[in-house]
C-alpha cells in the first residue's frame, strides 16, 4: 500500500498532466503544445534508441561530476572557514558573486577559454559550490557549543567527535545541500548545453529540437531530464544517509 504522503504526489502528479492533457486539446496546435501522451510516446521511442543514452550519459557525466566536485570542494571550504575567520573574509565576496551572476554570462565567459565539452561540468560546479558552502556553514555555526565543549574538556578524539557530534548535527543541512542543488545542477548544465552546443549533450539535442520545431522532441527530452534529475536526487541522498550511518558506526 502507499503511503499518505505517495498518494498525495500521485494525486497532484495526476492533476497537473491531467491540466497539461486539457491545455493541448484546448490549444490544438501540436506545434505550440503537445499531449502528456504524445510527450511520454516520444520519450519512449527515443529510449529504444542508442543515441539518446549516449546523449543522456554524456550530460550525467559531466553534470554529476560537477555537482560531486562542487560538494567536497564546498564542504572542505565550509571547514576551513569554521576553523580560520580569514578564510571565510576572503570567501564571501567570491560566494556572493557566483550567486548573482548569471549562468549564460558564466557560460559564454567560459566559452572563451575552454571547449564547449567541459561547459556543463564547469556551471554545475560553479551554480553548486556556493549552496553547498554557504548551507555547510550554517550548519557548522549552528552545532551546538556545548556538546563540543563538553567534547573538549574530557579530551574526546576528533574522530569520535565527527561521529557523535558534528555528522548529526550537519546531515539535515547537507541533505536541504542536496535536495536543492541536484535540480539546480541539471537546470544550470542543460542550459549551459543548450549555449555552448556540445555535440552528443541533451542540451545540443534540446536546441536540436527547438530548430526543428519538433515540439514532441522539446517535451520529450524536457521529461528526460526531468527523470534523470529525481532519480538522481534520490540516490545521492540514500548514499549520503548510508555513509553517514556507516561513519557512525565506526
Amino acid at each position: 500500500m502507499l503511503s499518505h504522503k505517495r498518494r498525495a504526489a500521485a494525486l497532484a502528479a495526476l492533476f497537473w498532466l491531467a491540466v497539461w492533457h486539457i491545455a493541448s486539446v484546448l490549444v490544438g496546435n501540436d506545434i505550440l503544445l503537445v499531449s502528456p501522451l504524445a510527450a511520454l510516446t516520444r520519450l519512449f521511442e527515443m529510449a529504444l534508441t542508442p543515441w539518446f543514452w549516449s546523449s543522456a550519459a554524456f550530460s550525467l557525466l559531466r553534470i554529476m561530476g560537477g555537482f560531486f566536485s562542487a560538494l567536497a570542494a564546498g564542504t572542505l571550504l565550509a571547514v576551513a572557514a569554521a576553523r580560520f575567520p580569514l578564510v571565510k573574509a576572503l570567501l564571501a565576496p567570491l560566494t556572493g558573486a557566483a550567486k548573482a551572476v548569471p549562468v549564460a554570462s558564466y557560460t559564454i565567459l567560459l566559452l572563451v577559454f575552454l571547449r564547449a565539452r567541459s561547459l556543463s561540468f564547469i556551471i554545475a560546479f560553479l551554480m553548486i559550490l556556493p549552496i553547498v558552502y554557504d548551507t555547510l556553514s550554517e550548519g557548522l555555526r549552528n552545532t551546538d557549543r556545548k556538546l563540543l565543549e563538553m567534547a573538549k574538556v574530557f579530551r574526546v578524539p576528533p574522530l569520535r567527535r565527527l561521529r557523535s557530534i558534528y555528522i548529526p548535527q550537519i546531515l539535515p543541512y547537507l541533505i536541504s545541500a542536496v535536495g536543492v542543488g541536484v535540480g539546480i545542477a541539471w537546470k544550470s548544465g542543460v542550459a549551459a548545453e543548450v549555449i555552448g552546443l556540445p555535440q552528443g549533450s541533451v542540451g545540443s539535442r534540446l536546441y536540436e529540437a527547438k530548430l526543428f520545431l519538433d515540439m514532441r522532441g522539446l517535451f520529450a527530452w524536457t521529461v528526460a531530464v526531468m527523470l534523470l534529475c529525481a532519480g538522481l536526487e534520490k540516490l545521492t541522498l540514500w548514499l549520503i544517509k548510508r555513509a553517514a550511518r556507516a561513519l557512525e558506526r565506526m
